[in-house]
């Protein structure tokens, strides 16, 4: 069995968690409202931001054994850099306040995801980062082109508005398959690593959905917290 393979594997149950999200699955459907479309971008541009500074400190932090693994880091960045400006413009495009959710304080849950990625990079093992890259491009390949298409036909949303959606569903495709070869180079300490922290990002990404779910729904932020770790 491969390491990706063995990735794949080991994070099923907690991809499962995530991947059946209400408000995930409200959105494959087209039944989600313009707010939580907009709360969703609010989010990620806050965890998005951060992509391209956490893939720098990884490179900098990252052993001798795995210098190989900067190559592979240099094309994310290449790839990645300036996407937090695709969100705002699609806030703008969706009819929202990009600079009112760029000012925003992020929900618990998006706040806890980075400040444990960025710990983790920092004060761990750095091949940790690669554990964020199997949850945010592996659910953008499943989700993000099919989900862009129903939202912006229930919402009458212009293309504009769904950029940030629909490049990440066909670009990520390309990503993953560049992603798995990483991967299988991986040696054994360094692949169970990566998937501690796969497991642990999917829980926080899906708690992330369960709080714009719980908060769009007029939940108090103890309550919008509580659902979201449920």
């Amino acid at each position: 069995m491969t390491a990706y393979q063995q990735l794949q594997d080991a994070t099923q149950e907690a991809r499962h968690w995530l991947l059946t999200t209400p408000i995930v699955n409200r959105a494959l459907a087209g039944n989600v409202t313009r707010e939580e479309y907009l709360a969703f971008l609010g989010q990620a541009y806050h965890h998005v931001r951060f992509t391209v500074p956490l893939m720098m400190a990884c490179g900098a932090r990252l052993p001798d054994h795995l210098n190989w693994l900067r190559t592979a880091l240099v094309e994310y960045i290449e790839e990645e850099n300036g996407h937090e400006q695709w969100i705002l413009d699609d806030i703008r495009a969706a009819g929202g306040n990009a600079d009112a959710a760029a000012a925003a304080t992020p929900d618990p849950a998006t706040r806890l995801m980075v400040a444990w990625i960025r710990d983790t990079v920092e004060h761990g093992n750095p091949v940790a980062f690669f554990g964020m890259v199997q949850v945010l491009e592996g659910t953008s390949t499943a989700l993000a082109t099919q989900a862009a298409e129903r939202l912006q036909a229930s919402l009458s949303l212009p293309d504009s508005a769904v950029r940030y959606l629909t490049s990440h569903g066909s670009l990520d495709i390309g990503h993953l398959a560049f992603f798995e070869e990483q991967i299988n180079r991986l040696g054994t300490e360094d692949l169970a690593v990566v998937i501690d922290s796969a497991n642990m990002f999917y829980r926080l990404y899906g708690a992330m959905f369960r709080g714009i779910e719980a908060r769009c729904a007029g939940h108090s932020a103890a309550e919008e917290l509580s659902h979201a770790l449920a």
